[in-house]
């Protein structure tokens, strides 16, 4: 079989993943499972010549200098694939995310309903968490295409690489990648303030430069989402602070404090009786948020959450239980993706352990 046909059946099959590894047949990740595509193993050089099917010649030459290589590519007229193609054990391997053409509502995911007033936000600094593979970017790119209907703005997205492509309707979009449209993360964050934006996307911030670029950006006045592997909100504002000097870290709590709306951490679920569902914690920039960061009273963060459901904030674990009693995940998958699962058994069951 050739490339396109895998990608074919991985469509088909409504898989998030196509892996191709010598020693191994192509795997599906289908509701987080991983199933075989196939019966035989790849050998070294089936496994190069499928992923080479996928690149250019001047991506080839990329990918054996560097040993690995992300890139996008649109697969007839039914999905784009996330690649990351790389070396193991001397072979090439790859891993081929599935996009789908059509952005999905924010209400088509399930995300919690104060996603749609990120959307009507003028400034500020929004951030969407969790472990890869968990919807950070497909719930980036609804709340972007909701912006992209309601709003005449200029919406300015830095990735690597590119996943969901934009329709301009009501907004005008500037899609850059990371090696075909720019140099650097750093760089084009630089530049974004030169391009007119109203609203920026940060594909991930990676390390200093981008996560003080980012800030920045916040701080001038403009709509700033981006990406971060952290399992938290609390986790989320400590990560931030702590890639800055120790001599810088109290500006940046300042600055922080000043700039974020909300941060959103997600985890993608395996459903009943299939599927997968978002849970998730919000946290919102109440002045107490706002307060207990420019203090460096981070620790309180999850007891303001915890307290403030009224303001539309919620705990990972109140939203694991909320699917759990609603049928919709079961409690050994709640409590297996939560990070204080004795909490979900006693909020289930009245019972503690």
């Amino acid at each position: 079989m050739n490339l396109n046909q895998y990608l074919e059946i991985a469509v088909q099959r409504k898989a998030s993943d196509l892996h191709l590894i010598a020693g191994s047949p192509p795997v599906l990740r289908i509701d987080g499972q991983l199933l075989p595509a196939g019966e035989s193993a790849l050998t070294s050089e089936l496994a190069r010549d499928l992923v080479h099917q996928a690149l250019s010649p001047e991506q080839k030459e990329q990918l054996t200098i560097n040993k690995e290589l992300d890139f996008s590519f649109s697969y007839s007229s039914t999905a784009r694939f996330r690649v990351n193609a790389y070396y193991q054990r001397g072979s090439v391997a790859a891993a081929f995310r599935i996009i789908p053409m059509s952005i999905p509502s924010i209400d088509q995911l399930n995300l919690p309903k104060i996603c749609h007033q990120f959307t009507v936000l003028r400034q500020g600094f929004i951030l969407v968490t969790g472990p890869t593979g968990h919807g950070k970017s497909t719930t980036l790119a609804a709340i972007l295409d909701e912006i992209n209907r309601t709003r005449p703005v200029h919406i300015v997205t830095i990735e690597d690489p590119i996943e969901f492509v934009f329709s301009p309707q009501r907004a005008m979009i500037s899609q850059r990648e990371m090696r075909a449209d720019t140099h650097s993360w750093e760089v084009a964050l630089r530049s974004a303030l030169r391009e007119d934006p109203d609203v920026v996307l940060v594909g991930e911030m990676r390390d200093y430069e981008t996560i003080a670029s980012a800030l920045t950006i916040a701080e001038t006045g403009h709509l700033v989402f981006a990406t971060l592997h952290t399992n938290s909100a609390a986790q989320t504002i400590d990560r931030i602070i702590d890639v800055f000097p120790r001599e810088q870290q109290n500006q940046v709590r300042i600055q922080l404090a000043m700039t974020i709306e909300a941060v959103l951490s997600l985890r993608l679920l395996p459903a009943l009786p299939s599927g997968r569902i978002p849970a998730y914690e919000v946290m919102v920039a109440t002045p107490a948020v706002k307060s207990s960061i420019r203090e460096g009273k981070t620790h309180q963060l999850d007891n303001i959450i915890q307290t403030s459901g009224q303001l539309g904030m919620v705990t990972l674990e109140n939203t694991l239980t909320m699917l759990v009693k609603a049928g919709k995940v079961s409690l050994n998958i709640a409590k297996e993706f939560s990070l204080r699962p004795e909490e979900v058994t006693r909020l289930v069951t009245g019972k503690s352990g």
